[in-house]
């Protein structure tokens, strides 16, 4: 009590009292803790000094140029169109090639060289692939090998090797071009090739190499062949144009081609009216004739039988 007789309270103590219970009451509370690399951060943000801190007054227009530039060029990227806005940016630039070399190629023509490379005047030098070009011009049927150059700034130089035609090939009634290895080049329809010798059957294309070079030993008898055929893949029967067929054994064939240039030398074999020589046996030949001829044989055959009738009547 005060000098008064009243009561007196102390006030203070029940600010304490207060303070207390809302101490604990935070403290109760779960207060979540940064990562130490975020604290940083947080106290940077947090200074004085950031306050004082000068920005730059189109700093807001910048970032959002550079977020919209890089959101378009991630989705050129993502979208598979960078090569393309490549292409045509440094065309723009003076890199549209227009200057084009085409070196090697004699049955293939340019036109198809610069469909298959995409040449179109729109095409830039520095967004073609060399590599890709290459492999492109590979898929060419008469291109065995390919080289692809870049000439800055707006040229390219291009040189192929082509296959060599050995020979046609008929399988079926399909016709090829081959290559000496027996390779197809491509279907046989241009009359250019009409004198290249013409092999025919299955294993025909394989083992034409081979067989012609056996027959370059005889030169008249390889100038006067019109087809070499196949059997079973086993032996080769041989046509000439005057429609003889020279039946070849499945061994030793080269000696039987030997044989038949000799026989065609001294008694002109090849030069009569047979259909065919047979040379499949060893210790002997057969030869066929042609209907007109083995007509004339037995009109001839009649002829001496009548003839020897007429002798014994008269003895």
């Amino acid at each position: 009590m005060d000098g008064g007789g009243r009561i007196l309270f102390a006030l203070i103590g029940k600010r304490a009292w207060r303070s207390s219970a809302a101490v604990a009451a935070a403290s109760a509370r779960v207060v979540p803790v940064l990562p130490r690399p975020f604290r940083r951060v947080v106290r940077y943000l947090e200074s004085p000094a950031l306050e004082e801190l000068a920005i730059p007054r189109h700093l807001g227009s910048v970032l959002a140029l550079v977020f919209l530039g890089s959101t378009l060029v991630y989705g050129t990227v993502v979208g598979g169109h960078g090569p393309a806005v490549v292409n045509d940016g440094t065309a723009a630039l003076g890199f549209a090639i227009d200057n084009v070399t085409v070196e090697g190629n004699v049955q293939t023509s340019e036109i198809d060289i610069l469909t298959t490379l995409g040449l179109d005047g729109a095409t830039s030098v520095m967004a073609m692939n060399a590599a890709d070009a290459r492999n492109a011009l590979l898929e060419l049927p008469w291109v065995r090998d390919a080289q692809v150059r870049k000439v800055y700034p707006d040229g390219v130089t291009v040189e192929v090797k082509e296959r060599q035609a050995f020979g046609i090939w008929q399988n079926g009634k399909d016709l090829f071009l081959i290559e000496r290895n027996g390779n197809i080049i491509t279907p046989m329809n241009d009359a250019r090739f009409n004198m290249l010798p013409l092999f025919v059957g299955l294993g025909a294309d394989s083992g034409a190499a081979g067989f012609d070079k056996m027959l370059s030993e005889h030169p008249d008898l390889q100038r006067r062949m019109r087809a070499a055929v196949r059997v079973a893949e086993r032996r080769w029967d041989l046509y000439f144009r005057n429609g003889i067929v020279a039946r070849l054994p499945e061994r030793g064939t080269k000696e039987a081609l030997a044989t038949l240039a000799e026989l065609d030398r001294t008694e002109e074999i090849l030069s009569r009216d047979i259909a065919a020589v047979d040379l499949r046996l060893s210790d002997r030949i057969a030869i066929r004739l042609t209907p007109d001829a083995l007509e004339r044989r037995q009109a001839a055959w009649e002829e001496r039988s009548k003839a020897l009738k007429a002798m014994e009547r008269r003895t």
